[in-house]
């Protein structure tokens, strides 16, 4: 695994990294998200948090973490991007990476190994990212996704394959491209990246950075959520000159239909077991039955 360089936490041309968390009656594993953030040895850092106007104790938890946190606030939005976009009107950061309140810092040196890593990149790149590990339902680590720019950048342009917690986005792209559009409800992170990394634009992969676990939570890997996952995909493609869809976009959505098919005809508990024998016949590690 190759050498990470860290950077000096005396450094003054250390770049300030701000953590931008939203969250929705996240009582459950906020603490988790702030505790992982207030830990990490990186101290050019700053924790915004945007809370959608939660009902379940989460405003306590906030208020009790007050000095962990550079700024927050709780009322009601229109979604995950619309709190994301509220973050970063209070972002000072040089470089800014979003959590979802089920996601936390894989490790307390992670900002301190990116941020070595940040400070090298070429002025021109705006994006760079490690890996994340999908958890299952009880927490266990499932298998780390994120690949290499140079292996995936053919596919991005029709799928999303950039694992948004574990990527870092340069101020600069949000002065150049605006913020998330709030209409989306999945694939607004991949439609931001899309105006930047579609028309040339280059990506950088931190290899060896586990950034963050995130959470799987039966939801997630719910077909309907998948459903709105991809036909996003295809609207944020055609805002961007791609009208026709890719083949890997279609073979998705044909792996979506069969699943969705065996869902409806075994329901869900048979539907898991069955997807994943069909994933140790291909050599994989179990992941419907784990989330």
């Amino acid at each position: 695994m190759p050498v990470l360089q860290k950077i000096s936490t005396e450094d003054v041309n250390a770049p300030l990294i701000t953590v931008i968390v939203a969250v929705y009656d996240g009582a459950a594993t906020l603490q988790r998200c702030l505790d992982s953030v207030a830990l990490q040895t990186y101290p050019h850092r700053e924790l915004i948090i945007v809370d959608g106007g939660s009902q379940d104790g989460t405003v306590d938890l906030l208020g009790n973490n007050g000095k962990k946190i550079k700024w927050w606030i709780s009322e009601p939005d229109k979604g995950i991007y619309d709190a994301w976009n509220k973050g970063l009107a209070q972002a000072k950061g040089e470089w800014i990476c979003f959590l979802g309140a089920d996601d936390y810092f894989w490790g307390a040196d992670v900002l301190e190994r990116m941020a070595g890593r940040l400070s090298a990149l070429p002025a021109d790149v705006n994006v760079a990212y490690g890996q994340v590990m999908l958890l299952g339902l009880e927490g266990q680590s499932l298998y780390a996704v994120g690949k290499p720019w140079p292996e995936i950048r053919e596919r991005f342009q029709q799928v999303m394959c950039i694992p948004h917690p574990g990527a870092m986005h340069r101020r600069r792209l949000f002065e150049r491209h605006g913020v998330f559009d709030p209409s989306f409800h999945i694939s607004g992170d991949y439609e931001l990246l899309l105006r930047e990394l579609g028309s040339g634009g280059e990506a950088v992969f931190l290899p060896g950075i586990i950034t963050a676990g995130m959470a799987q939570d039966g939801v997630s890997s719910h077909p309907q959520n998948s459903w709105i996952s991809l036909n996003e995909t295809r609207r944020a493609q055609k805002m961007h000159g791609l009208p026709f869809a890719g083949w890997i976009w279609l073979m998705e959505m044909s792996r979506l239909y069969i699943r969705y098919s065996i869902w409806k005809l075994f329901g869900e508990y048979r539907a898991r077991r069955l997807l994943d024998l069909g994933r140790r016949l291909r050599g994989l590690p179990p992941y419907w039955t784990r989330t």
